[in-house]
């Protein structure tokens, strides 16, 4: 992964660490930096585990990548939820 993949996967994991949200149901009470926080973490997971099956670059829209991303969001978001909700 070059600087420029991490940066690329900083700038999405702000999305997608909103569209993470988005997708787990029900009200997440958790700030919403915690959320962005947990979007650039799980964009640069979602980023390695592509790298690591080879699907991180393809012709067009990186598809996989993205879903990955968007999948390690989702369960970062309720996990961190959860354990909020929990205190």
């Amino acid at each position: 992964m070059e600087i420029t993949g991490i940066f690329t996967a900083i700038i999405i994991g702000l999305v997608v660490g909103a569209l993470g949200r988005l997708v787990v149901p029900g009200k997440q009470a958790i700030p919403i930096w915690l959320t962005i926080v947990i979007g650039i973490v799980a964009a640069l997971i979602g980023t390695f585990i592509a790298a690591a099956i080879n699907v991180d670059d393809t012709k067009g829209i990186d598809w996989i990548e993205l879903f990955l991303q968007i999948g390690l969001a989702a369960i970062g978001v309720a996990l961190a939820a959860g354990a909020r909700a929990r205190r």
